[in-house]
């Protein structure tokens, strides 16, 4: 009876790992298996700090290959790496001028977070830091628009993509390089592709603070950041109603699991303060992303007023504490940048 490689491989199943319930199949460590008439060969290369594990292995292979019908004779081959060895080359620090790494992101859409970043990047740049915008809302890409940059990026001498400046932040965003009513219609390799470039080939220079405008939801983008960039920690935007706090929550557990230290929630629209009389009417109810904050363990950084001056301000290009630095809007802005210092400063 003709032995095969499907029942060689079949017998190695039954080879453990030493310590381990798993066999070396699974683990992936059978690299080869050659038959040539009754002779068996077999390679096999173990990533493993024990020293042991190798001529253990190597026993239990032969002795399952050699009980096979048609055998007759077992030529093993048995590897062993140690783990620093398998390592692969480290990859070239990314943005290593930048201090820290902030994203802002939000668990569903149409909660103001790109509104929020763009405002969280000119308030720190108020408190005296150099800032960065970095747009990496793939599918909706707007800093561009909100944050007043008419020009398009420029390469230097290194081929490297220079940020443009808008209102004194740097900024980059898909925008730049996208026609305006043009859909992307991209999946999940291409955005990590997009992001990817985004972190290796602009040259942000020196920074304080990049501010990362994430897309809504949990999805490629914030998992490729998270793999890519040691982020030093995540801001969470939501609104006060049910709906919002519910996919607030999942955010702010995705970056838990992913070991992003959370800076905290920022409760958007959080109500409407009349000019002429002063009067607060919690249009979408209140107090909802202090509760979220407290129910999950993580700071509350502030809420901020419904203004119209924030929507036409982000429409002209000018974020309203850059066009209205003394507002109630503005001056939120300002407090919740000085407690995100603080948080990150922890």
């Amino acid at each position: 009876m003709a032995v095969t490689e499907s029942a060689v491989r079949e017998a190695l199943k039954r080879v453990k790992f030493p310590g381990l319930s798993r066999d070396i199949v699974s683990f992936g460590f059978v690299k080869a298996v050659a038959i040539d008439g009754d002779t068996v060969q077999v390679e096999i290369a173990l990533t493993t700090a024990n020293a042991e594990a190798g001529a253990r292995v190597e026993t239990d292979a032969r002795a399952a290959v050699e009980a096979l019908p048609g055998v007759g004779r077992v030529e093993l081959a048995v590897q062993v790496i140690s783990p620093q060895a398998a390592a692969a080359p480290p990859r070239p620090k990314l943005l290593p001028g930048v201090k820290y790494k902030i994203a802002v992101a939000s668990g569903k859409g149409g909660v103001g977070k790109s509104t929020v970043a763009a405002n969280l990047a000119l308030a720190l740049k108020r408190l005296g830091h150099t800032v960065g915008l970095l747009d990496a809302d793939i599918y909706g890409p707007s800093q561009q628009l909100m944050m007043g940059c008419t020009e398009p990026p420029r390469v230097n001498e290194a081929e490297k993509i220079l940020p443009v400046d808008g209102n004194g932040v740097a900024v980059m965003s898909l925008g730049f390089l996208m026609e305006p009513d043009t859909p992307v219609i991209w999946r999940g390799p291409m955005v990590m592709k997009a992001l990817q470039q985004f972190l290796e080939d602009v040259e942000w220079g020196e920074l304080d603070y990049l501010v990362v405008d994430l897309p809504p939801g949990t999805g490629d983008a914030q998992l490729t950041l998270t793999q890519q960039v040691p982020l030093d920690g995540a801001v969470i935007v939501t609104t006060p109603q049910d709906v919002a706090l519910i996919d607030a929550r999942k955010g702010l557990l995705m970056f838990r699991k992913v070991n992003v230290p959370l800076l905290g929630v920022i409760e958007n629209m959080s109500a409407y303060v009349c000019p002429q009389c002063g009067h607060r009417e919690a249009i979408f109810k209140a107090g909802g992303g202090r509760k979220t904050a407290e129910e999950l363990g993580v700071p509350y950084l502030g809420e901020v007023p419904i203004d119209p001056a924030i929507v036409s301000g982000g429409d002209d290009g000018t974020p309203i504490v850059a066009s209205h630095p003394e507002s109630a809007a503005a001056k939120a802005f300002m407090a919740l940048a000085a407690e995100v210092v603080r948080q990150v400063s922890k």
